[in-house]
């Protein structure tokens, strides 16, 4: 019989977010896909977890994914966490789900720690209908999707990175209006956790004279 492939979220920041199931599934997989080896390694030694680690990412998921089916069908149990969060979302897993569904085999995603989800309900913006962006594209393709976006009526959630966040603020003055209503949160679940709420440019201006670490997590509320 053919192996399962598991999607482990791993915490964002606090390591009291790993669950004790995902600890399990851990210990129990044949190997380990990790989207960066060195990053994950802290985490594993953490929980004690010494299986077999491959690294699995966005440059190399097409060359290995035929490879990791091959294990699959071997059975083997496979499971793949990202750096931070639940695999596919923002993150590599996509490519190799759909792949494995192809072949017939299982796919199990465990729950657990996603940014976006404390994100939207500390913004205190409306859960009940929302729109998932992730990081929008840097170049080609950024103009048309703000111009879809500025007409979306949901709460809209991106990501985005603390060198292009002044940026994209800027950007969605132009596209949403300076005074649309947003939530930027950062360092979700760390010891620095902060959620700044306002108009597009009074979060602007707080954010150019306060640090710009940790990903950012920006709500926009509905029109």
């Amino acid at each position: 019989m053919s192996g399962k492939l598991y999607l482990v979220p791993t915490p964002i920041g606090n390591l009291e977010d790993m669950t004790f199931r995902a600890i399990r599934v851990l210990k129990e997989a044949d190997l380990i896909l990790a989207e960066d080896t060195r990053t994950s390694a802290p985490l594993l030694k953490h929980f004690d977890i010494h299986q077999k680690v491959f690294a699995h990412h966005q440059h190399n998921e097409h060359q290995s994914t035929n490879e990791i089916i091959r294990f699959l069908k071997e059975g083997k149990n496979i499971a793949l966490i990202s750096d931070a969060g639940t695999p596919a979302i923002s993150d590599p897993g996509f490519y190799l789900v759909r792949e494995a569904l192809k072949n017939e085999i299982a796919v199990e995603c465990l729950p657990g720690a996603t940014a976006f989800v404390p994100a939207l309900v500390n913004s205190g913006f409306p859960t009940d209908r929302f729109c998932f962006e992730g990081f929008l594209p840097v170049k080609k393709g950024r103009q048309t999707r703000y111009k879809t976006l500025a007409t979306e009526e949901r709460t809209i959630i991106l990501y985005e990175s603390p060198h292009r966040l002044l940026k994209t603020l800027d950007e969605m003055a132009t596209y949403f209006g300076a005074e649309r209503q947003i939530s930027v949160s950062r360092e979700l679940t760390k010891m620095f956790e902060e959620t700044v709420r306002g108009t597009v440019t009074e979060v602007k201006t707080y954010f150019e004279t306060h640090p710009l670490k940790g990903e950012f997590v920006i709500c926009v509320g509905p029109l």
